[in-house]
Formats: C-alpha cells, sequence, structure tokens
C-alpha cells in the first residue's frame, strides 16, 4: 500500500507551511509567557479556510477528508506552533455534521466554515467521573419544549474563544435505562446566549490549553439545541472520537518531526571537544531512533485516516495510531532535551515549550492506558480488565 501523498496534498501541505512560517518560535514563545491564545494565527487559519477542511462543499467548506486535516495539524506542530488551540474546529462539528437536523446544518456549517462562528468546545468529562463517562451526572431536565441543565464539567477548553458548546448530558438517570450508557443526550449550546447560568473558573495547567471548569444552575435550552436522537449522546460522541484520535496523533507526529529536526540541526553545529556532537553515536543514535518511531506512527496514522475516508470501522487503528504518535513525540522530546543539555532548559529555544506541550497527549483526550486496554479487549479478544472510554 502506498501512502505518500499526490501532488495536490504536498501543494495542501505548502500552503499551510506557508502560512505557519508566518507565526515563528518568537510568536508561541510570547504566548506561552503570558499565557494568551493565538488569535493572530487562529484568525488566519479561518480566513484561509484551513478549519473548514472537513465540512462539505454544500455548507462552505472545502469538502476534504480527514488525510488534509492531519496534513494541516501536523504542519502547525512541526512548524513548532500548537493545533491544540484550533483543532476542535475540525472533529467538534463532526457531531453535528453526522447527527444534526437539516435545520442545524443550515444555520451552523457554513457560519463556522466562514469563520463567523466558531465552535471549539466541547463538554463531557466531569470530576467525579472521569474517563467513565457513562458516569456524568450533569442532568438536561424537560420543561416544556426545551431542556433545563445543572451540572458541571472539567477540562473543558477553549470555552472563551468559542461561540458554541457542544455538551453532553443525561436526559434520563442511570436508574431508568438498562445499560448505563444509555439516557446519554448531545446539546448544541450558543454560548452567547447562556448568560450568567454558565460558570466558567480557569484552571491553570502547566502547558497553554485555556482549559476550564463549567458550572451550569438552570441552564434553559431550546428543543432544537438537541443534536440527534434524545438518548444517543454516547455513540454520537464516540462517532467523533476516530477523528480526533487520528488528528491527535497527526498532531504529535508533527511535534516528533520538529524536536528530531532541532536536535539535528543543533547537533551538527554544536561543537565539543572538536568535533560536532552529533558525531558521537551516544547523540546521533538517540535522533535515528526518535525519527523512525516517528515514521512508523506516522503509517499507522495514515492506515487509520485512509480508512476513515473510505468510511471503513478504523477504531482500532485510530486508537493505536493515537498512542503510538504521543510515545514518539515523548521519545523525541526526551531526546531533544538530552541533546541540547542545558541549552534545552532555555525558554528561548522552544524545547522546554514543545516538552511540555508533548506530554500532554500521552494521558489526553484519552490515557493510553485506556487505549491499551482497548486494543487488549476490542483487538485481542482479551477479557475486560476495566471500563475503556475508546472510540469503535
Amino acid at each position: 500500500m502506498d501512502f505518500s501523498l499526490s501532488d495536490q496534498q504536498e501543494r495542501y501541505r505548502e500552503g499551510i507551511r506557508e502560512v505557519c512560517a508566518k507565526f515563528p518560535n518568537a510568536y508561541w514563545r510570547a504566548l506561552d509567557a503570558e499565557k494568551r491564545y493565538p488569535e493572530k494565527f487562529v484568525l488566519a487559519l479561518s480566513d484561509g479556510g484551513w478549519l473548514s477542511v472537513l465540512i462539505p462543499t454544500e455548507y462552505g467548506g472545502a469538502g476534504l477528508g480527514i488525510v488534509e486535516a492531519c496534513i494541516v495539524l501536523e504542519e502547525i506542530n512541526a512548524s513548532g506552533g500548537n493545533g491544540a488551540a484550533c483543532h476542535a474546529q475540525m472533529y467538534t462539528m463532526g457531531a453535528l455534521l453526522r447527527h444534526g437536523t437539516e435545520s442545524q446544518k443550515r444555520r451552523y456549517l457554513p457560519e463556522i466554515a466562514a469563520g463567523r462562528l466558531r465552535l471549539q468546545s466541547m463538554a463531557v468529562t466531569e470530576p467525579e467521573a472521569g474517563s467513565d463517562t457513562s458516569r456524568i451526572a450533569t442532568f438536561a431536565r424537560k420543561e416544556g419544549d426545551g431542556y433545563v441543565v445543572n451540572g458541571q464539567k472539567v477540562f473543558t477548553s477553549r470555552l472563551q474563544h468559542s461561540d458554541l458548546l457542544l455538551l453532553l448530558a443525561r436526559t434520563r438517570r442511570t436508574d431508568e435505562v438498562a445499560r448505563k450508557t444509555d439516557g446519554l443526550s448531545l446539546f448544541l449550546i450558543d454560548l452567547r446566549l447562556a448568560g450568567s447560568a454558565i460558570e466558567v473558573r480557569p484552571i491553570e495547567t502547566m502547558v497553554n490549553h485555556e482549559t476550564n471548569a463549567l458550572f451550569m444552575t438552570d441552564l434553559h435550552l431550546p428543543a432544537d439545541a438537541l443534536v440527534g436522537d434524545e438518548g444517543a449522546g454516547f455513540r454520537q460522541v464516540l462517532d467523533g472520537l476516530n477523528a480526533e484520535r487520528i488528528l491527535i496523533a497527526s498532531e504529535s507526529i508533527g511535534d516528533a518531526r520538529w524536536f528530531v529536526e532541532q536536535s539535528v540541526k543543533y547537533a551538527r553545529e554544536r561543537v565539543v571537544f572538536g568535533q560536532p556532537i552529533g558525531a558521537n553515536q551516544g547523540v546521533q543514535f538517540p535522533i535515528a531512533r526518535a525519527f523512525m518511531r516517528a515514521q512508523a506512527a506516522s503509517l499507522m496514522r495514515w492506515q487509520a485516516a485512509a480508512r476513515f475516508d473510505a468510511g471503513k470501522p478504523c477504531g482500532a487503528e485510530a486508537n493505536m495510531a493515537k498512542l503510538l504518535a504521543s510515545e514518539a513525540a515523548w521519545e523525541a522530546a526526551e531526546m531533544a532535551m538530552t541533546t541540547y543539555g542545558g541549552s534545552g532548559m532555555a525558554v528561548e529555544t522552544g524545547i522546554e515549550r514543545k516538552f511540555r506541550e508533548a506530554r500532554l497527549y500521552l494521558v489526553a483526550p484519552v490515557t493510553n492506558n485506556l487505549v491499551t486496554a482497548y486494543v487488549a479487549e476490542h483487538v485481542l479478544g482479551l477479557p475486560r480488565s476495566y471500563g475503556t472510554g475508546g472510540s469503535g
């Protein structure tokens, strides 16, 4: 099988690379120091149509596949940037595209594609539930012709930079359903109308990721805020996780490429004891191994993406790609830190920033332990070890 990119896809890669070149390390370093959101960068992506890759042309998008979306996010991270600032705009709208009514799609997707509406945020995780989504307690009670929502969410990112929010909530209590994953529903919330019903408390983290805790008190939603069928929210969320896994894998592969490229350059130029440090096998071997691991992870990512675009089942491939890519990125990050030595700790090089950012995807959006449990159970047929939150 040939996973090489077509000439058109290579031109696509060059196009996003040109956009990223306008936002060098100094730009990202300043944002990280001040914990600011990359407004100018995201605006440039929106204006260029790079975030509407997956939206069909009939709704104003590019109508391309996940392969092209992978190219965008990989190049952002390979350039030294951070695709997490905007990646949700690509895959979060998938639930609306696949399960929304035609009225919802006509209302929102063209505005999202044009960059006039931002769908950057999704609220699923809760403090007491963690990775066990079936245990969420946020409840949407039927009232009149709409719903009233009360509950709490945590690790909800980019809410301050989103106009719309996808929310997973219970519409039936756990003791009222046959399976614990039943009775969950997905809602599309217009944050501009929520007012004081949603209290937002930022969570300070080791990376500039704009994440928050949400507290919803008597949040009134109209009936048409419901996405798809009531009670089918769990499957609707899972339906988008394969895309999420594949795209996050692409970010990690971009990170690994950046660490390898920076390390190769430094190892060639840094001279100690009369020769470049890259002449020492103790330096060059870890760089070469990090490169090879990233290449292998990339192939799994392309396999998952090809199956996704062909409409074939890809849960196993998407999960494996996410795990392999995140581990490859982390190995490359460790390698770069060692190659640079003390200089890697200096903020100016960008190594320590990207080092912190690369660590995130070992545990998010799903921990690699759960990915491993998913593969063990659903691919290898081993007994369930504990509740798996993997996609299917």
